[in-house]
Protein backbone atom coordinates (compact mmCIF):
# COMPACT_ATOMS: atom_id res chain seq x y z
CA UNK A 1 0.00 0.00 0.00
CA UNK A 2 2.71 2.58 0.34
CA UNK A 3 5.25 3.02 -2.28
CA UNK A 4 6.35 5.82 -4.48
CA UNK A 5 2.77 6.50 -5.23
CA UNK A 6 1.67 7.69 -1.95
CA UNK A 7 2.02 10.38 0.52
CA UNK A 8 0.46 9.91 4.72
CA UNK A 9 -0.77 13.11 5.96
CA UNK A 10 -0.32 12.38 9.56
CA UNK A 11 -3.44 14.74 12.27
CA UNK A 12 -1.55 15.71 15.45
CA UNK A 13 -2.38 14.07 18.51
CA UNK A 14 -2.06 10.70 18.53
CA UNK A 15 -3.14 9.99 14.76
CA UNK A 16 0.95 11.60 14.21
CA UNK A 17 2.29 9.70 17.44
CA UNK A 18 0.90 6.18 16.07
CA UNK A 19 2.41 7.54 12.45
CA UNK A 20 5.63 8.23 13.52
CA UNK A 21 6.15 4.22 13.90
CA UNK A 22 5.09 3.66 10.15
CA UNK A 23 7.82 1.87 7.87
CA UNK A 24 7.63 3.79 4.92
CA UNK A 25 9.52 3.36 1.81
CA UNK A 26 11.72 6.20 1.56
CA UNK A 27 10.23 7.80 -1.71
CA UNK A 28 6.79 7.61 0.18
CA UNK A 29 5.98 11.05 1.20
CA UNK A 30 4.96 12.02 4.95
CA UNK A 31 3.34 15.45 5.76
CA UNK A 32 2.44 16.68 9.46
CA UNK A 33 1.65 19.71 11.17
CA UNK A 34 3.26 20.01 14.67
CA UNK A 35 4.92 23.25 14.60
CA UNK A 36 0.98 24.67 15.98
CA UNK A 37 -0.27 21.20 16.71
CA UNK A 38 -3.49 22.00 14.75
CA UNK A 39 -6.25 19.79 15.45
CA UNK A 40 -8.50 19.01 12.07
CA UNK A 41 -5.44 20.18 9.79
CA UNK A 42 -5.19 16.50 8.05
CA UNK A 43 -8.38 16.42 6.15
CA UNK A 44 -8.00 19.48 4.26
CA UNK A 45 -4.44 18.93 4.14
CA UNK A 46 -5.30 15.62 2.14
CA UNK A 47 -7.94 17.24 0.01
CA UNK A 48 -5.02 19.98 -1.01
CA UNK A 49 -2.26 17.58 -1.51
CA UNK A 50 -4.72 15.20 -3.30
CA UNK A 51 -5.45 18.36 -5.76
CA UNK A 52 -1.91 19.65 -6.67
CA UNK A 53 -0.52 15.64 -6.53
CA UNK A 54 -2.94 13.75 -8.36
CA UNK A 55 -0.60 11.42 -9.19
CA UNK A 56 -0.29 10.51 -5.38
CA UNK A 57 -2.46 8.56 -3.71
CA UNK A 58 -3.37 10.18 -0.33
CA UNK A 59 -3.44 8.41 2.95
CA UNK A 60 -4.70 10.21 5.90
CA UNK A 61 -4.66 9.26 9.22
CA UNK A 62 -6.87 11.73 11.86
CA UNK A 63 -8.68 11.36 15.18
CA UNK A 64 -12.56 11.65 15.76
CA UNK A 65 -12.20 14.28 17.39
CA UNK A 66 -9.96 16.00 14.57
CA UNK A 67 -12.68 14.73 11.97
CA UNK A 68 -15.46 16.23 13.21
CA UNK A 69 -13.93 19.72 12.83
CA UNK A 70 -13.67 19.29 9.02
CA UNK A 71 -14.60 16.11 8.13
CA UNK A 72 -17.20 17.78 5.75
CA UNK A 73 -14.35 18.09 3.37
CA UNK A 74 -15.05 14.11 2.59
CA UNK A 75 -17.50 15.99 0.14
CA UNK A 76 -15.66 18.21 -1.68
CA UNK A 77 -13.02 15.26 -1.92
CA UNK A 78 -15.48 12.69 -3.74
CA UNK A 79 -16.94 15.77 -6.12
CA UNK A 80 -13.12 15.95 -7.10
CA UNK A 81 -12.53 12.42 -7.66
CA UNK A 82 -10.32 11.74 -5.36
CA UNK A 83 -8.96 8.59 -4.58
CA UNK A 84 -7.63 8.66 -0.39
CA UNK A 85 -7.83 6.30 2.11
CA UNK A 86 -9.04 8.25 5.37
CA UNK A 87 -7.76 5.84 8.40
CA UNK A 88 -10.01 7.32 11.23
CA UNK A 89 -9.27 6.35 15.33
CA UNK A 90 -11.82 6.92 17.45
CA UNK A 91 -11.15 7.07 20.76
CA UNK A 92 -13.95 9.04 21.86
CA UNK A 93 -12.38 12.51 22.57
CA UNK A 94 -9.75 14.99 22.44
CA UNK A 95 -7.17 12.34 24.30
CA UNK A 96 -3.73 14.12 23.26
CA UNK A 97 -5.55 17.41 25.30
CA UNK A 98 -6.30 15.21 28.39
CA UNK A 99 -2.51 14.88 28.62
CA UNK A 100 -2.30 18.34 28.86
CA UNK A 101 -5.28 19.59 30.79
CA UNK A 102 -8.31 17.16 31.80
CA UNK A 103 -11.60 17.97 31.83
CA UNK A 104 -15.61 16.71 30.28
CA UNK A 105 -15.05 18.62 27.13
CA UNK A 106 -12.35 16.82 25.75
CA UNK A 107 -15.17 13.69 25.63
CA UNK A 108 -16.90 14.43 22.27
CA UNK A 109 -20.62 12.73 20.80
CA UNK A 110 -19.35 9.71 18.92
CA UNK A 111 -20.32 10.06 15.17
CA UNK A 112 -21.28 6.93 12.62
CA UNK A 113 -18.72 7.54 10.55
CA UNK A 114 -18.85 5.10 8.19
CA UNK A 115 -22.72 6.37 7.75
CA UNK A 116 -21.66 10.29 7.96
CA UNK A 117 -19.37 9.69 4.48
CA UNK A 118 -21.94 7.21 2.96
CA UNK A 119 -24.91 9.80 3.92
CA UNK A 120 -22.21 12.27 2.05
CA UNK A 121 -21.64 9.88 -0.82
CA UNK A 122 -25.11 9.93 -1.29
CA UNK A 123 -25.27 6.77 -3.14
CA UNK A 124 -23.03 7.59 -5.93
CA UNK A 125 -20.63 4.25 -5.14
CA UNK A 126 -17.80 6.83 -4.94
CA UNK A 127 -16.62 5.58 -1.50
CA UNK A 128 -16.31 2.56 0.77
CA UNK A 129 -16.02 2.37 4.38
CA UNK A 130 -15.38 -0.18 7.05
CA UNK A 131 -15.41 -0.13 10.60
CA UNK A 132 -13.21 -2.06 12.28
CA UNK A 133 -12.75 -2.81 15.96
CA UNK A 134 -9.92 -4.51 17.65
CA UNK A 135 -12.05 -7.56 18.50
CA UNK A 136 -12.10 -7.80 14.52
CA UNK A 137 -8.63 -7.61 13.78
CA UNK A 138 -6.61 -10.72 12.86
CA UNK A 139 -3.29 -11.31 14.62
Amino acid sequence: MLSCDTTVIAEAGDAWFNCQKLKLPQCCGYECQMQYGSIGWSIGASLGYAQAAPHKRVIACVGDGSFQMTGQEVSTMLRCGQNGIIFLINNGGYSTEVEIHDGPYNVIKNWNYTGLVQTIDNGEGKCWTAKVRPDNLIN
